[in-house]
């Protein structure tokens, strides 16, 4: 697998809304292992496929838990609400505080093309609504509420 370039704001490819993915081929499983390696590398909770400069409806997400890849995932049902910081590896080092549901249920696509069902609250949740806003060409900064202010992560000690 490799790291791909991760695209910051003002790329055009981040605005553009991303198209299904029809099928599994060699070129696909390839991306998202490249995905999973750039969000792990990254130190990243989630990345979408147009953050790396490919225009497919795909996402990877790791909250501690391991890792989700969801292909042509939809948002299915949401309820609640929770505020937080949110920020995104597309806008390094700002975060900025969004609403967003605490709780979702999406559909997607495994890596074998198989449908499933997923439920999340809170940061999986979270995790969810940002990155399916990055498939139709959405920012997180759009959610924001007040300034982006900048923010420092500490470095994990091997």
């Amino acid at each position: 697998m490799a790291l791909r370039k991760i695209r910051e704001a003002g790329d055009p490819v981040l605005e553009k809304k991303c198209r299904p993915v029809e099928e599994m081929t060699p070129r696909i499983r390839e991306l998202i292992g490249d995905m999973l390696d750039t969000m792990y590398e990254a130190m990243g909770v989630g990345l979408a496929a147009p953050q790396v400069g490919i225009l497919k409806r795909i996402v990877v997400i790791d909250i501690g838990e391991g890792p989700l890849v969801m292909i042509n995932p939809q948002i299915v049902k949401t309820e609640g609400e929770q505020t937080g910081d949110e920020g995104c590896l597309s806008i390094p080092g700002m975060a900025g505080q969004v609403t967003r549901p605490n709780y979702v249920k999406a559909v997607y696509l495994t890596e074998e093309m198989e449908e499933a069902e997923i439920e999340g609250t809170e940061l999986l949740a979270r995790a969810i609504c940002h990155e399916c806003d990055h498939l139709d060409g959405i920012m997180y900064t759009q959610h924001v509420e007040g300034e982006l202010h900048r923010v420092e992560y500490e470095e994990e000690e091997e």
